[in-house]
């Protein structure tokens, strides 16, 4: 059966569980190779296993070297990067004057500098992609309705690190339109991850959801998949996903 993204090669990083193993496993059913980039090489060596063709890269994204290392061996392994999902995250929620600024600076090194370098890192691979026989390329980075709206007190850093993401998406939107690389950013509600199923008292706690307030991990890597799988001609470049229940 012919695949939407054959031939194609796709970096999903924090690929070892949630939206990043989900996504993974989307985007190999439609055909792409995927390279799973994460800190848990066990975790994406399972995967591995599952996906055909799959490549295990353990990698911090928050090491901006390591990450452009990954990346160029991706790409000269496979001959190019065609998508590239900044999915890799992490979150804490505590008030300003109970923050552990440890915290605040993880959050800045994943959920900022990762995209960025990652990013950096993949973006001369994607042009030369999209001036191939598939005519286009795509950065998708999974952010967060925390980049639309501060969603509470307690989201300081985290939202304000995707607003960050956010403003950087549509700046690189600009640049690279004429090259033709897409660019997307797909922003989830509430969804039922290690973020937010572990019960620490300093992260979302998804435990009391409702089902139709909560989403899974394989909403937002379906989301992922309408983006990159769209013609040519048409960038979908902001998606937001709310549990149907959701309000803020």
């Amino acid at each position: 059966m012919t695949g939407r993204l054959d031939s194609t090669t796709a970096i999903v990083t924090g690929a070892s569980s949630g939206i990043g193993a989900a996504t993974a496993r989307a985007l190999a059913a439609e055909g792409a190779a995927v390279a799973l980039f994460a800190r848990r090489r066990d975790r994406l060596e399972d995967l591995a296993r599952e996906l055909d063709g799959a490549s295990v890269h353990e990698v911090d994204v928050s090491d901006a070297d390591a990450v452009r290392r990954a990346v160029d061996e991706v790409a000269q392994q496979r001959g190019g990067v065609d998508v590239l999902v900044n999915n890799a995250g992490y979150g804490s929620m505590d008030l300003a004057r109970d923050a552990d600024l440890a915290e605040w600076q993880k959050m800045v090194d994943v959920n900022l500098h990762g995209v960025l370098s990652t990013t950096h890192a993949a973006l001369d691979h994607l042009a030369r992609s999209a001036r191939g026989s598939r005519g286009i390329a795509d950065v998708v980075t999974v952010s967060s309705v925390a980049g639309r709206s501060v969603t509470g007190p307690g989201s300081n850093i985290y939202a304000a690190t995707k607003h960050a993401v956010g403003a950087f998406s549509e700046a690189l939107r600009q640049e690279l339109a004429e090259q033709h690389v897409r660019v997307g950013l797909v922003e989830p509600g509430l969804v039922d991850t290690e973020l937010t199923n572990t019960g620490d008292d300093n992260k979302p706690d998804a435990s009391q959801a409702s089902e139709l307030g909560l989403l899974h991990a394989d909403d937002i890597a379906d989301a992922v998949v309408y983006v990159v799988t769209r013609p040519a001609r048409a960038a979908v470049n902001e998606m937001l996903v709310r549990p149907t229940e959701q309000e803020n």
